[in-house]
């Protein structure tokens, strides 16, 4: 089944794995094609688009498999639950009621948020919470969790001490919502994966030669996008040196695009790779660093001799082929 999110009225969302194939593959008219027929406009042709570059679009979407051959006119339904940012306006007089209802968990969740927040909500701040509680009705076993997850986000990007906007909070609640984490046990599964791919990042920037600093927002969309696909560290290390192989240096998108392939293919394992990637270029990686070797070698050095050895290599089969 093709990936598509068709969000109602006049809001168009993608997944993260639609846009990841999009932007690997390079193509502008694939993408505004896609746009163009999650917009709910499938039936017409965008203007001015010839027969030949419609036919183009409609081909590179069917390779990255964002659509579905047989029936390309009818967009799949989507598979979030989409929540308008438009709750109602709550007035002052509805959150006093609220606070003071004896049978409402409001108040001790108004209570623990302002502790883990260290401040005293503002009326702005309690009825951006209160949105979360009965717009969204997220239990408040949920929305504390999304809270202090916010917190430590916020810390890690920022520094210690540092605390995010009711507002920030309340983008990261629909994003929940809108995902279906709308339970203690799904928010504590979502938060679990977080967490173990938070373990990873320091060990997968070292398998990039990336020492001494956290990765960005984008390279860490990367390096979740891979785990979540089920490839270990060793397969994502065989893409960093194929990219090197390729490109000289470190290129993300196209490192992205080998690992794409590769689960397209279901190939994860640096055995199934080995085995089952028949592309020309395909070379077998060297054997992998020990501990001892990666933790005494900086970066930097370690980037300057993996391109060394490419270039040893690129120059014993030139002069394979002069000889030949």
């Amino acid at each position: 089944m093709p990936e598509q999110f068709l969000q109602p009225g006049e809001i168009v969302a993608l997944s993260t794995s639609a846009v990841t194939r999009l932007v690997a593959e390079d193509n502008g008219d694939a993408a505004l094609l896609y746009l163009h027929m999650l917009s709910g406009r499938a039936q017409a042709a965008p203007p001015k688009w010839t027969p030949q570059r419609l036919d183009r679009a409609y081909a590179a979407l069917y390779a990255m498999q964002l659509l579905d051959k047989k029936q390309p006119e009818k967009p799949a339904a989507p598979v979030e639950t989409v929540i308008p940012e438009t709750p109602p306006e709550y007035s002052t007089a509805d959150i006093n009621r609220e606070l003071a209802a004896t049978d409402s968990d409001f108040p001790g969740l108004a209570a623990e948020v302002q502790k883990s927040l260290g401040k005293i909500l503002s009326t702005a701040d309690l009825k951006t919470l209160y949105t979360l509680y009965d717009y969204l009705a997220l239990p408040s076993e949920v929305i504390f969790l999304l809270v202090n997850w916010c917190i430590e986000e916020y810390e890690r990007k920022y520094g210690a001490g540092r605390r995010p906007r009711l507002s920030t909070i309340s983008r990261q609640g629909f994003f929940w919502k809108n995902r279906q984490i709308d339970t203690l046990e799904a928010a504590e599964a979502f938060l679990g994966r977080k967490a173990q791919l938070r373990s990873r990042e320091t060990a997968l920037l070292a398998e990039l030669n990336i020492q001494g600093r956290n990765a960005t927002e984008k390279e860490r969309g990367f390096l979740e996008s891979w785990v979540e696909m089920g490839f270990p560290d060793e397969s994502i290390r065989l893409a960093y040196e194929r990219t090197l192989f390729q490109k000289q240096n470190m290129n993300w998108n196209y490192m992205n695009s080998i690992l794409l392939r590769w689960h397209r293919q279901k190939l994860h394992t640096p055995e199934e790779i080995e085995k089952g990637d028949t592309r020309p270029g395909h070379y077998r990686a060297r054997k992998p660093l020990t501990q001892d070797a990666q933790g005494a070698q900086p970066g930097a050095t370690r980037t300057h001799e993996d391109v060394e050895w490419l270039r040893a290599y690129m120059k014993r089969q030139r002069e394979q082929e002069e000889g030949g």
